[in-house]
């Protein structure tokens, strides 16, 4: 990557400042009928540093906002997305606006097939939202990283403005800037 990219100071442990940097990076997704407008930060809490950013679209293809954290960091250390288990810091750990997707409608990998293959490397979720029932049904992601001994944390307090911000573009007057 040809420069490093200038994030904002946040506090180790201030899940909710995270949180809103990554709904930050959602409001720069274009919004659109057929995608949820989602943010990611990928953070080394050992060390209180962010190793990636994303959000939906942000990348060619119809990429997640937490493919774009790892595609980042693959592509920062010229690695294949699957393999960058290899240089992520033991205590990393992924906030998103959106609970990870567990199936996507374009066939594209998951979300949540992506950060289990990283094997124990993405120990903790931090999630602002469920995903609502718009495009799947019934989202398993937070059920099924669970189940593979991933943590999941709700983080309090921007539900409203992630669910808008979400859905601008979705029609029925949720639109956002």
């Amino acid at each position: 990557m040809a420069s490093s990219p200038t994030h904002p100071i946040i506090s180790a442990g201030d899940h909710k400042a995270y949180m809103a940097y990554a709904l930050s990076l959602a409001r720069l997704s274009p919004p659109a009928a057929t995608n949820f407008r989602v943010g990611a930060v990928l953070v080394d809490a050992d060390v209180n540093s962010i190793l990636a950013t994303g959000y939906s679209l942000e990348l060619p293809g119809n990429t997640h906002a937490e493919q774009c954290c790892l595609i980042k960091v693959a592509q920062e250390h010229n690695l294949p997305e699957e393999e960058i288990g290899q240089v992520l810091p033991k205590s990393t750990v992924l906030y998103t606006t959106m609970e990870p997707c567990n199936e996507r409608l374009s066939g594209n990998r998951s979300c949540v097939e992506r950060i289990l293959r990283l094997g124990d490397k993405i120990k903790v979720v931090y999630v602002g939202v469920g995903e609502p029932g718009i495009f799947v049904r019934e989202n398993q992601g937070k059920k099924r990283l669970e189940e593979a001994g991933v943590t999941v944390t709700w983080v309090e307090g921007l539900q409203e403005s992630i669910l808008e911000v979400a859905t601008a573009g979705h029609g029925n007057g949720s639109q956002n800037k």
